[in-house]
């Protein structure tokens, strides 16, 4: 539209204009009008808040309940080796010492020089037993199928060959800084 148009507009509509001013006391007549409005809607809301929150309550604390529920019954039912029979007992106790004895005898090797096979070792060690935890729980749900058990056995086998080729490994080292140690001694 161009400027003509728009004042032509204007002149047209000019007696159409509602130029009345309102009342001396309509901004307090609407204030009014606009508190009641809004004391209503909060009394409302805070009555249907006030009837559910019992509710809410009530639902939240047996959730609760059941969730806690659950989660222990979860934790008593999941089964390792010496819960299948008292062979596996003997087994599962034969490798857990022999595990606790291999990294003893890791931590006293420990020097600065193999500070990072050590680590490396254990954080496949740390893969290994969270492997074994897996075999756990589907030791529980397959009913103590052999292969879990084979599986588990071999997770324990794999721990102590891990162990025993770090402490050969470490010992290599040894002998081989005792080696150049002599070398160095005699030339």
């Amino acid at each position: 539209m161009s400027t003509d148009n728009v004042n032509k507009l204007f002149e047209d509509l000019k007696d159409n204009f509602d130029v009345e001013e309102p009342n001396a006391d309509h901004t307090k007549r609407f204030l009014n009008k606009l508190n009641e409005n809004s004391n209503r809607i909060s009394d409302s809301q805070s009555k249907s808040r006030n009837l559910w929150r019992p509710l809410l309550g009530v639902a939240a604390s047996i959730l609760l309940i059941v969730t806690l529920f659950v989660g222990i019954n979860q934790q008593e039912t999941v089964r390792d080796l010496a819960s299948v029979s008292p062979e596996m007992a003997k087994t599962q106790t034969f490798f857990t010492s022999a595990i606790s004895e291999e990294l003893k005898n890791l931590d006293n090797a420990s020097n600065p020089e193999t500070k990072t096979i050590i680590k490396d070792a254990l954080i496949q060690i740390k893969k290994l037993e969270i492997e074994y935890e897996n075999l756990r729980v589907d030791l529980t749900k397959s009913g103590d199928d052999n292969r879990v058990i084979y599986a588990m056995i071999k997770n324990f086998q794999n721990r102590i060959d891990i162990l025993q080729n770090t402490l050969e490994h470490i010992e290599n080292i040894k002998q081989l800084n005792k080696l150049s140690n002599e070398n160095n001694t005699t030339i």
